[in-house]
């Protein structure tokens, strides 16, 4: 029997790495899709491949159509067939409504909209075409249930993601595929301790961030035949970051 395959994109680094290792573990395949870090996703494959699964990184910039064509074309030649997606390619760049520009717009945009649904397109076509009764994951934001300041580009676009996975789970599950959302909150990408990104902590309910494989944790479960029934949901994973009217740590 086959292996299953999972393709992860954005998967180099932070949450992506953890999630591409996670489904390794799981007894996945895995096409590791980058963009400019190419010794990391070099040395996360040989991480993969360690643990006696196959491993393809392909570099694909997720903001081109053109380029998200060429890595399922190449995903697909190298393993026939792809089981699991998980879109978590994004930017979250920060940037004043009164300062943002056009090309802000553009850049996240494409990135985290436009790369995001073309991918689900090309991942389903696939599945459709091979009978496959698979799953696509998508990464959002807790940015969907609350508000953060410079945020008018990235907020939205999230919004957008579990807004898409609504629509496309409608229709993909008439071909037994599913399509599902999960929203992390303040996650440490990597972050070293005392990092000032860090401080934020201090004002959430849980008093730390999420690690990136816990976050991973959660895609794996969305993604498994535990999870069979779940089709179009946002799954919410910010340990109660949205949870405060104002966020403090003085109500108990």
């Amino acid at each position: 029997m086959a292996c299953r395959v999972a393709l992860v994109t954005g998967a180099a680094k932070g949450i992506g790495s953890a999630i591409a290792l996670r489904l390794a573990r799981d007894g996945y395949d895995i096409v590791l899709n980058y963009h400019t870090r190419k010794d990391s996703a070099d040395e996360l494959a040989k991480k993969i491949r360690g643990m006696g699964h196959d491993c393809l990184p392909i570099k694909a910039d997720m903001s081109s159509v053109a380029e998200i064509r060429a890595m399922y074309d190449e995903a697909l030649e190298h393993f026939g067939h792809i089981d699991l997606c998980v879109n978590n390619a994004g930017i979250s760049s920060e940037v004043y409504f009164l300062d943002a520009t056009e090309e802000d717009f553009d850049k996240m945009t494409a990135i985290d909209w436009k790369g995001l649904y073309f991918s689900s397109q090309f991942a389903a076509r696939s599945m459709v075409e091979r009978g496959i009764r698979g799953v696509i994951v998508n990464i959002s934001s807790n940015q969907t249930e609350g508000c953060w300041p410079r945020a008018t580009i990235y907020g939205p676009t999230k919004a957008a993601v579990s807004k898409f996975t609504k629509n496309a789970a409608m229709e993909l599950s008439l071909k037994g595929i599913r399509m599902v959302a999960v929203a992390p909150g303040y996650t440490n990408v990597g972050w070293p301790e005392g990092d000032i990104r860090l401080e934020a902590a201090a004002r959430l309910p849980f008093r730390r961030f999420a690690s990136t494989d816990e976050i991973a944790s959660l895609v794996s479960y969305v993604a498994s035949d535990e999870a069979a029934y779940m089709t179009g949901n946002t799954v919410l994973m910010d340990g109660g970051a949205t949870l405060p009217v104002v966020a403090a740590n003085d109500f108990v």
